[in-house]
This record gives C-alpha cells, structure tokens and sequence, in this order.
C-alpha cells in the first residue's frame, strides 16, 4: 500500500505539473500576441498627423462633404493619397480604389392618392394629409389594392421566442405595424428589432406588399401639419438600376411604405373593436396582439428619380499567412457628412470635424501603424471608408451586400464613427462586442492600454445599430464600434455629463469643425486601441463568432 500511495502521489504530482507548464504557456502565448514588433509600431501613431487630417477633411473648401458634391470627391482623393503613403493597396472595384456607386434621390409627386375603405364607407387620406408616402425609389408609377393586417411590433425573433406573424396571413397585403419592442428585449435587441429596413424585410418575408407604421399618439392641437408631406429619400443602386441599399424603402417587392396619422390609426382599431392603449400595453408585456381588419387602402402615387455617382474607398493589407490572408478583418469609418444646410449662428457649412473627419484620421493611423510593421497578421485588412452614412448607412450596406471582396472572407468589422476624442481616454464600452467573442480582444487590447472596459453608459441611444458596423451584423459578420466610457480624471466617472453638453452645442451643427473642442492624444490612442483590436482578431487563428443563439447570429 505504501509503494501504490506513493505511486500515486508522483502521479498526482506529475500531472500537477503539466497543468501548471500548460497555464504558464498560455501565460507566454497571450503575452506573446502583442510582441515588440507590435508595441513599437503602436508608437508611430501621431497625435499632430491626427489633427492635420481632421484639418483639412473638416475644412470649409470641402463644404461639408456631402456626397455628390466636389467636397465629397476631395475628401475622396485625400484618403486615397494618405493610404499610399502607409502602404495599403487598392482593393475597390477592378484594381482600382473606388467602389463606384449610383446614388438616387426619390422625391414623391404631390397629386398622389390614397384611401382607407370597407364596402361601405371611404377614408381620403391624401386630402387630411393621413398618411405620409414614401418615395418607391424603383418605379415611377406605383398602385396598389391591398387589404390591411396589424402586425404588432412586426417582429420575428424566434431566439426570443417572439414572433407578430405566427399564425397571420399576410400575403399580398399591407401591414400595420408599432414602432417598439417587447421590454423583455435588451435595448440592442431593442434597436435591431425596429430598425425600419428589418421590420420591411420580414414582412415582405411573409408575403406582405406594404407597411405602414402607425401613431400611436395624437400631436398637440399647435403643432405643425406634417403627415402627408413626403421628404425626398436616398437609395443606393448597382450600375445595372438595380436597388442595394436604401433605409427607408428596402425593396422593388414593397409596393407601399408609409406612416398613418393617429386619427386614422385609432380609427382602424375602433372598427376593429381594439382599444389602442390595451393592444400596447399587452405588446410591451410580449404578448403578440395581431389581428385581421376588415379594412383594404387603396393607393397611386409617382416618384420622380434622380441619379449621380459617389464613392466607397477600399484598400489593402495582404495577410502574413499563406491560407489565412484571403480573409480579411475589416476596418471602416464613414468619410461623407451632411453639405451645406440650415444656418446656425450665422454658419452653414456642416464640416463634420468630429462626425465623421476624426474616425477617418483614426482609420490612417491605422495604416500606418501597419505600415511599419514588417511581419504583418495572419489574415489581411480592408480599410474602408464609405459614403452615405447620414444617409442610413447606405455606403455599408452596399459594401456589405455588395463587397470587392467574399463576403464569407470577412470575418469581423471594426467600425469607427465619432470616437468623441475630447476629453482623456481612460475607459471604453465596445458597442456590440458582447454579442460575439470579439469581446476577448477587445479586453485584450483595453489592458494593454490599462483602459477599462464599461457597458454602454447611453443604452437608450442605440448607438449599436446607428452607425455602420449595424450593415456587417445584418449579413451575420461579428462587428463592434468602440466609444469612450464614463471614467474621468477627477474620479467622478460621469463624461457622460461632459458629453451631453458637447453633443448639446456641436452633434450635427456648424459648430462641429477643427476650432471646437479636441485632445488629440486621446485621438492617438483611440486609434492605437482600434489597431490593436483589429491585429489580435487579423492574427488569431480562430476566427471570431457569435455567442450561440444571439439575435444576431444569421441563421444558414
């Protein structure tokens, strides 16, 4: 008994062993991830290159940078001449930088025609402006006869056990449908839910030819008439008139999209012997409240159109790894801004310094980081700088939908969008991350800065589905868009505060150029962060992936 006690105790001791020279090589291998090489190339990131770049992408001869203006085409040619200098190749289309794209305007004729009717009664929503009418970006001409079904939240999220057409029939029928979701639903899955392009989709999934939202609220007796004047829409179509990409109206499929008045929409579930509040407050509890009407609209309407030529800018890094350099970690920001629009305090040219010239000079210090790296990541980067985000991410959506590169070779999206750089970057929340195992480099590379890593201080913002890694989530590819945290030198933790004042005076004003409020070092790092996120995901065998049954996750 002796020998075999003590045959055992070796054995226990041996084993211990391997386990600790198996925990002290994983030790070595995180370490390892981020070698000298790294560490000084991270260096090389500059805060003066930072500000120069913000300077002249946000400067007055731009003229805010709206697509299709020369502003646009400067900020173009500029991105184009600072990635040859760090060394990216084109990867647009055919060799070239460009990933040219026709742009449309869609503007509804003002004589159009629309009725809510039964066999004995007729609702004119054209002449009390009930209903709003969106532009068809497609068709000139459209008409439609279609009985209405209420949809709920119009809502399938079968992983949330939720689901507004389960035993509805609304083939070739027009639903109507609540802005909102489930409270039960994070607020992430919240914003996904009612993003107007997801909830069109799934209804034209189930055989619908229209949506129309509904008001849910009556507007103050003073407030000014705006149901039924249709702002112009912009939609994004391949060279061949085909549509890609459009936020507000997603398909040739869909015959009508609008929103109905609170009148009108309290008036179909009276005759449906609905009370509209109980049918709210049961959708909120997620108690699906769909129903048939006896009601059919009745609709004609025009859509003048009209075409010009934008652009994505796409490059490369090639990959160190003979196999695993054909796919690809995408880095992007968003180079267009809103033009020249209302004066505000006597300015009227919208330059966009903070939204979006900072993410733009955080993407090239990217480049350059890469660029003075010999040994470069396993797989290879695409840096991405797309039109139309203030749009409704129309420049990513045609990319992701439409890309220069496989789709299924993209396996993670690192977007940047207005990191906020004005104040000292101490901590970050990755919006998104948490879906996918993108959360790990992210921690990663948050530690290696001594940044902590926070949840999303704003929520109810929804900035996850706002910007434009939302356009990589929607064809199932992990993504995240890191933005500052709430800590503060002081120790009172409340930039949020700091925040709300700025984004008050500057978020889509004038005011937003290169003499407002700036720290160009937090701005260095923030682009050191990002490059780093994006070089342990470029470099990891593994390629990123969902946490399993996440909304998000595309079902094959």
């Amino acid at each position: 008994m002796q020998h075999f006690h003590l045959f055992a105790v070796m054995k226990t001791n041996f084993l211990l062993t391997l386990i600790l020279c198996a925990l002290i090589s994983n030790l070595s291998f995180a370490q390892n991830k981020i070698t000298n090489e790294v560490s000084s190339a991270i260096k090389v990131a500059s805060a003066d290159q930072i500000k120069a770049d913000i300077a002249y992408l946000a400067d007055d001869k731009l003229m805010g940078r709206k697509p299709g203006t020369p502003g646009y085409k400067m900020a173009v040619d500029y991105v184009i001449e600072q990635l040859k200098k760090n060394g990216v190749k084109p990867a647009g289309d055919n060799g070239t930088w460009l990933q040219s794209i026709v742009m449309r305007n869609a503007t509804l004729a003002s004589n159009y025609t629309a009725s809510l009717y039964t066999n004995s009664n007729t609702i004119d929503l054209a002449s009390d402006r009930g209903i709003t009418l969106t532009p068809n970006p497609t068709a000139n001409t459209t008409s439609l006869d279609a009985e209405v079904v209420f949809a709920g939240y119009g809502i399938t999220a079968l992983e949330k056990n939720y689901d507004d057409y389960k035993g509805l029939n609304v083939k070739g029928k027009v639903v109507l449908i609540v802005r909102g979701a489930p409270a039960s639903f994070s607020s992430s899955e919240s914003a996904a839910s009612m993003n107007v392009a997801t909830i069109q989709k799934n209804a034209l999934n189930h055989g619908a030819i229209g949506v129309i939202t509904a008001t849910i609220a009556d507007r103050p007796a003073n407030a000014p008439a705006g149901a039924g004047v249709a702002r112009p829409i912009v939609a994004l179509m391949s060279q061949k008139g085909e549509l890609i990409v459009c936020s507000s109206f997603t398909s040739e499929k869909l015959k009508l999209a609008g929103t109905l008045n609170f009148k009108n929409t309290n008036a179909i579930f009276t005759d449906a012997n609905k009370t509209l509040i109980t049918v709210i407050e049961g959708l909120k509890k997620g108690e699906t409240q769909s129903f048939s009407t006896n009601l059919k609209i009745k609709a004609t309407y025009q859509t003048t159109h009209s075409d010009f030529t934008t652009w994505n800018v796409a490059g490369k890094i090639e990959g160190s790894d003979s196999k695993l350099k054909n796919e690809f970690v995408v880095h992007s920001a968003h180079l267009d801004h809103m033009g020249i629009g209302r004066p505000v305090e006597g300015d009227s040219i919208y330059n966009g310094a903070h939204d979006n010239a900072s993410g733009i000079a955080s993407l090239l210090q990217i480049t350059k980081i890469y660029n003075e790296l010999k040994l470069k990541p396993k797989r290879s980067i695409l840096v991405l700088a797309v039109t139309g985000e203030e749009m409704g991410l129309l420049g990513s959506g045609y990319f992701a939908a439409k890309p220069t590169i496989p789709v299924d070779k993209i396996v993670a999206n690192v977007n940047t969008d207005m990191p906020g750089i004005i104040a000292p970057l101490l901590s970050i929340t990755a919006l998104g991350a948490d879906h996918s195992t993108l959360i790990n480099p992210v921690n990663e590379a948050a530690a290696y800065f001594d940044l902590t890593v926070e949840p999303d201080p704003e929520p109810n913002e929804n900035r996850f589905v706002r910007s434009d890694q939302y356009s990589f989530i929607k064809e199932g590819i992990p993504a995240l868009h890191v933005k500052y945290g709430n800590k503060t030198a002081d120790g009172k933790n409340n930039l949020d505060v700091f925040v709300k004042e700025w984004r008050a005076k500057y978020y889509h004003k004038p005011q937003d150029d290169i003499n407002g409020i700036f720290d160009f070092e937090a701005g260095k790092k923030y682009a050191q962060l990002n490059f780093l996120i994006g070089y342990l995901v470029a470099n990891d065998p593994i390629k990123p992936s969902w946490n399993p049954g996440d909304i998000f996750e595309k079902k094959k």
